[in-house]
């Protein structure tokens, strides 16, 4: 394997801008994307956390998952007052969804590996599966490549709308049928038997879409020591008791703060994909086994966001203190959660998650405490040997493709190899045919202006029939040279999927499938700098 760093074009204005530590969006954060680790230690030193009771759950809900070795050990270190974390997250997607999941948790055990070291303390990867999601038609699914494009495989289960992805039980039948289907589109290697193997072991052991993603991240990362941690477990709903009591408290400061720093970024130019009122709970409360979204009218009392329920905040608040598991964050409230849990290093954010969190420090002050350090997440392309060589045969590198440039080389290419030039000899002719049409066009004029407007009609019909000859013409030069251009789609396919990155279409499927299920872990091999947008990583 070989890396390479690549400058992605076109980024978010924000993302850029914070990258580069754009004195514009830095005041919306209280550390810098890149340093001041001893900085955030040491305010984290300040703090204090619920580690034992913390560690006894993590340690629970891993045993049932079959945590590998290195993975309760961390727990245990966990334990430990100067011990800190890094930590990301994501929902629980099939067979992990696509690559991006692989990049983050990717850079949450890079990022702690390289923090232990400087710092000379434990740094705990921790992965934050988000159960408490109820959008199953996110995570539903796989791509996998068809000849140059991509084919969705969805797996049939009937899921009602508003139920939490940690209370979804596997529908077996239909998973295991879907699972065989993904296999039968793959060609078989040394490795696919023991893929399908492991992956039904997995599949039959989980009750829960939530255990199925976590037994099989711990197939791909069995010795790095990270520790995955289900949102939506009730064990650790019990220890968020008192923390959701302080969100219900402040509220309206935590609402109000929220929507003030939302404006101030649109009003620098900053487009953030979040949608927040004052009147916001952020907040869920479970009746029936599904969510409903809290709002705060203007008399203090929480009803639900179609009026389902309806509480007053002592009532709201009792719930919290008695049956915390009733309750779930939001987007707003996640991440508040997360710091008030963990004693948390840094957070690894993927680029939307960037933004949402750029209006959130204040909503972290209201709770006495600092934002984390976000980092972005690494971005990983992954490039093969026959992806390799239709670079080679394209002429074109990967930054080019990955940069949307694949449907412009392939037009140059097309206008360059045939020749002589289809296009420019169709031009030629439709520009002599109106010289020479042009005296018909002039006498039919001067006889009768109806015998005119049909002179003009006929220039027109000669001329359609010229662009039909024209595509006819590429078309057949097209099928000529269908192995070269199949190169350039098949580019398009990898690297640039429905004109996006690679990591946001692709599942780690096929890889896995061609070097074995330690593909995953072996993009850990590599030294990353989270400086850089972009990598392909040559196999």
């Amino acid at each position: 394997m070989r890396i390479e760093p690549i400058k992605l074009k076109q980024q978010n204005k924000l993302i850029e801008d914070y990258r580069n530590n754009e004195p514009s969006i830095q005041p919306f954060f209280d550390y810098p994307a890149f340093g001041e680790w001893e900085h955030r230690y040491h305010d984290l030193q300040k703090r204090t956390f619920k580690r034992q009771e913390l560690c006894d759950c993590l340690q629970m809900i891993n045993s049932q998952w079959k945590a590998p070795e290195a993975t309760r050990k961390n727990i245990d270190r966990l334990r430990h007052p100067e011990a800190v974390t890094v930590i990301g997250g994501q929902q629980a997607s099939l067979l992990s969804g696509p690559l991006y999941t692989i990049n983050k948790i990717i850079s949450i055990i890079h990022l702690a590996k390289q923090q232990e070291e400087e710092l000379r303390v434990p740094v705990i990867p921790i992965f934050w599966i988000a159960g408490e999601d109820h959008d199953f038609a996110e995570v539903n699914h796989v791509y996998l490549q068809e000849e140059q494009q991509m084919q969705k495989y969805v797996l049939k289960q009937q899921v009602r709308s508003k139920t939490a992805l940690s209370d979804i039980r596997i529908d077996h039948d239909k998973a295991k049928q879907w699972l065989d289907e993904l296999f039968e589109k793959l060609t078989e290697t040394n490795h696919t038997k023991t893929l399908y193997d492991e992956m039904n072991k997995c599949l039959a052991s989980s009750l829960t879409y939530v255990d199925f993603f976590a037994k099989l991240i711990y197939h791909f990362f069995p010795e790095e020591g990270l520790v995955l941690m289900d949102s939506g477990n009730k064990s650790i709903r019990q220890l968020e008791s008192d923390f959701f009591v302080e969100m219900i408290e402040n509220q309206p400061k935590i609402s109000e703060s929220v929507c003030d720093s939302l404006e101030q970024l649109q009003s620098l130019g900053y487009t953030i994909d979040l949608s927040v009122a004052p009147s916001d709970g952020h907040l869920f409360y479970y009746q029936d086994d599904e969510r409903i979204l809290l709002q705060r009218t203007d008399t203090g009392e929480w009803i639900g966001k179609q009026n389902e329920v309806h509480f007053t905040t002592e009532q709201l608040k009792q719930i919290a203190k008695l049956t915390p598991a009733q309750l779930s964050n939001n987007v707003v409230t996640r991440p508040l959660m997360q710091e008030m849990l963990f004693p948390n290093l840094a957070f690894i954010a993927g680029p939307g998650e960037i933004g949402y969190w750029s209006a959130l420090k204040s909503a972290f002050h209201q709770l006495q405490m600092k934002m984390p350090p976000v980092v972005p997440r690494l971005s990983i392309s992954v490039i093969d040997r026959t992806i390799e060589k239709a670079l080679h045969d394209c002429q074109m590198s990967a930054e080019q493709v990955i940069n949307g440039r694949v449907a412009d080389e392939k037009e140059a290419w097309l206008a360059n190899t045939s020749y002589p030039s289809i296009k420019q000899i169709a031009q030629e002719v439709q520009e002599q045919i109106i010289d020479v049409h042009a005296p018909l066009r002039e006498l039919a004029a001067s006889m009768r202006d109806d015998l005119g407007a049909i002179a003009e009609k006929n220039l027109n019909y000669i001329q359609d029939h010229i662009q039909y000859l024209e595509k006819r013409l590429v078309k057949a030069w097209q099928c000529k040279h269908q192995n070269d251009l199949a190169k350039f789609d098949i580019l398009q396919c990898v690297l640039h999927p429905e004109n996006g990155l690679q990591e946001r279409i692709w599942n780690p499927l096929p890889w896995l499938n061609i070097y074995g299920i330690s593909f995953a872990s072996s993009l850990l091999r590599h030294s990353y700098t989270f400086r850089n947008s972009h990598y392909a990583v040559y196999l």
